[in-house]
């Protein structure tokens, strides 16, 4: 029997890694589908961290159905074992996925989605609702009717505050114009913007990690360049993460370095630094925690990312409460209780709201959780694609193929492409906790957030920033 729906593609929102997998998993199923991006090419927020180095290899960073796809068109896989740059995730591997001529045509640029709906629905109304189209508006008011949605929209465009009670800190607002989003790009197209100025990042996760390594590098060539780094942990271990005992070297070595230079004094740590006002003074931008306050030229928010779910405002969602991802995956994936290393599998089951045909996956589904992987994401879109197929049998058969021993020796050369640069994989240390095949990533820190202490203020500052703890 058809329906009005049959006819009717599948739209996909973002033509990110997550969004550019669920589209070839639909072609190949021969599904027919529709991927809408707001930039004006596939990956654009990729490319906006192009200068940053992953900490996984390829081999975790492409999608099993891409990359045969992309092979049977004569695509040269990359090899398995190198760490790719954002730039070289986007032009290696995402832009040849997009100009694949299965995707292509369908393909839409420059096509920024404002709202998702029911044609001629409300979410009030009941009778009839799943035979209903979605309709989804574009910014330039065209309108687009599909079966199923998918959204792959992400969280870059939506950074976290820095204050610390999750809302913005008094001034901040005023004081944008001397705050810069999370992974600029330091040593190059930013460097004019950090050189011989003083610089503050707030955050503790690898985004901050990453910025105060390339600013303490730009300190050791430009005079009057100065780092500080603040956090609301009592103790930067978090930040540190494994170190030798990550599984990934490249990250362990990001911990190493990190905790080297503060050492030496190369970056000032302030730690139990819960943001509470920021204000723009005659000699910069002056930050305080009620307490201490840093007078900086500028400020890196390295605080995380959450999700916009204001273009679905008029879809029935089951979101948790705290998390924002649906109720079912919100106990997997909260950062109180888990690392990525104990994030199990999931899919279409446990992100299926109440509105039947919409999914939203990759990091946007994670809401405020930071334990997002792109190898889940693939697991994901490959589930629900299975399941807006049918095809429910492949759809709750989640299963990962992740990393599972620790590292010998993680002071791997950050600018090494390699995965063993550092030191080749031996075997988890006896330290930490062994990780079963398919429960994710080892971090070399057992559980979440609760196993790293925060300073304690006097007023309530709720869970430390967001920001991933993975690539």
């Amino acid at each position: 029997m058809t329906t009005q729906l049959d006819h009717l593609p599948v739209a996909v929102i973002g033509a990110g890694p997550v969004g550019l997998a669920a589209a070839a998993h639909l072609a190949d199923r021969g599904i027919a589908f529709l991927v809408l991006e707001a930039g004006d090419s596939p990956a654009a927020a990729v490319r906006q961290w192009g200068h940053v180095r992953l900490f996984s290899p390829w081999r975790y960073n492409i999608d099993a159905v891409a990359a045969r796809l992309l092979t049977d068109a004569g695509w040269v896989r990359p090899d398995d074992d190198k760490l790719p740059t954002g730039a070289q995730l986007a032009a290696d591997y995402l832009q040849p996925l997009a100009d694949l001529p299965a995707l292509k045509p369908h393909v839409r640029y420059d096509a920024r989605v404002t709202a998702v709906t029911r044609l001629g629905l409300d979410r009030v109304r009941t009778t009839g609702r799943a035979e209903t189209p979605y309709l989804i508006r574009l910014a330039n008011g065209e309108e687009v009717l599909a079966r199923a949605v998918i959204d792959a929209s992400g969280t870059w465009g939506t950074p976290n505050v820095l204050g610390a009670s999750g809302i913005p800190a008094h001034g901040e607002t005023e004081a944008t114009a001397y705050v810069e989003s999370a992974l600029p790009d330091v040593l190059g197209r930013d460097r004019d913007r950090f050189a011989g100025r003083r610089t503050l990042v707030v955050g503790a996760g690898h985004s901050a990690a990453n910025t105060l390594l390339n600013l303490a590098e730009l300190a050791e060539q430009e005079p009057g360049t100065t780092v500080t780094w603040a956090i609301r942990a009592a103790t930067p271990a978090r930040t540190y993460g494994g170190e030798t005992a990550d599984t990934l070297p490249a990250r362990g070595a990001l911990g190493t370095r990190l905790r080297e230079h503060v050492e030496s004094g190369a970056i000032t740590l302030l730690t139990g630094f819960s943001v509470q006002a920021v204000t723009a003074g005659p000699d910069g931008v002056e930050v305080s925690d009620g307490t201490r306050t840093i007078t900086a030229d500028r400020i890196v928010g390295a605080t995380g990312f959450r999700p916009d779910h204001g273009i679905v405002g008029e879809l029935r969602l089951d979101l948790d409460p705290i998390m924002g991802s649906t109720r079912a995956l919100a106990p997997l994936i909260d950062p109180n209780e888990h690392s990525c290393g104990t994030v199990p599998p999931h899919g279409a089951d446990e992100l299926t709201h109440p509105e039947p045909g919409y999914y939203a996956i990759g990091v946007k589904s994670y809401g405020r959780a930071p334990t997002f992987l792109l190898a889940t994401g693939y697991e994901q879109a490959r589930s629900v694609v299975a399941a807006l197929d049918g095809d429910w049998a492949a759809a709750r058969d989640v299963q990962l193929d992740l990393p599972e021993t620790g590292v010998c020796n993680s002071s791997q050369d950050l600018d090494s492409d390699t995965i063993d640069a550092g030191g080749g994989c031996c075997g988890a240390p006896a330290a930490v906790e062994p990780v079963s095949v398919g429960r994710g990533l080892a971090t070399g820190v057992s559980g979440g957030l609760l196993r790293t202490p925060l300073a304690v203020i006097t007023v309530p500052s709720g869970n430390d920033e967001q920001s991933g703890c993975c690539s």
